[in-house]
């Protein structure tokens, strides 16, 4: 089956995110069909929206997956996201105010070439309007004012322009780092593929 390349971020900053993240890489890298094609470097992000709750430790992770077919089925994103999702209640997630802390979050910021919206069944939606009454819409549509996200993003794929946006990755990051403010993204370990985890500059 034709495989696309998609990304997925990673955060988490309850118990030990940096642990829980690395776990959570090597999870999705065992999911049925998928190829663990780039892990960013590992990332302290200052909490946006509501500020007081601990630092996050965020990534981003790109899969190789199955595509699936394209148009209104859309199984491909789908069936990622879903997976996702069962990741997240594998490691303890609970369902919290948005913005709020978080055992671990995985969003699907792009699949390919996709642009996806596939809103939530009437009796699937919440009454809280703060939540989104889309199941799922890549890209994701927050991506592209988030800090957090474009930075371990522009690691991966700096010069990519995701389908429906106006800039790359990497314009994307230096305009939203004017706004946030560089200290709100800092590095702390990059990616070793033969250990399988993160390791701080300069260790092996």
């Amino acid at each position: 089956m034709h495989a696309v390349r998609a990304y997925v971020g990673l955060g988490a900053n309850l118990g030990d995110a940096r642990a829980t993240l690395t776990a959570a890489v090597h999870a999705l890298a065992a999911l049925p069909g998928a190829r663990l094609a780039g892990v960013s470097r590992l990332y302290v992000t200052t909490p946006v929206e509501i500020a007081d709750q601990p630092d996050f430790h965020n990534a981003v992770v790109a899969l190789d997956v199955p595509a699936g077919p394209s148009g209104p089925e859309a199984t491909g994103p789908l069936a990622l996201l879903l997976a996702l999702k069962s990741i997240e209640r594998a490691f303890g997630r609970q369902d919290r105010f948005r913005y709020g802390p978080r055992e671990l979050d995985l969003d699907l910021l792009l699949f390919g070439e996709e642009q996806v919206v596939v809103e939530r069944p009437e009796g699937g939606r919440s009454l809280d309007p703060a939540k989104a009454a889309r199941l799922l819409e890549v890209p994701h549509p927050e991506a592209r004012h988030r800090l957090f996200v474009l930075v371990p993003l522009s690691d991966l794929a700096p010069d990519l322009v995701p389908p429906g946006w106006t800039e790359s990755v990497a314009r994307a990051r230096d305009r939203q780092k004017s706004i946030e403010g560089a200290s709100a993204v800092r590095a702390i370990a990059h990616w070793d593929a033969t250990l399988g985890s993160w390791v701080k500059p300069g260790s092996a």
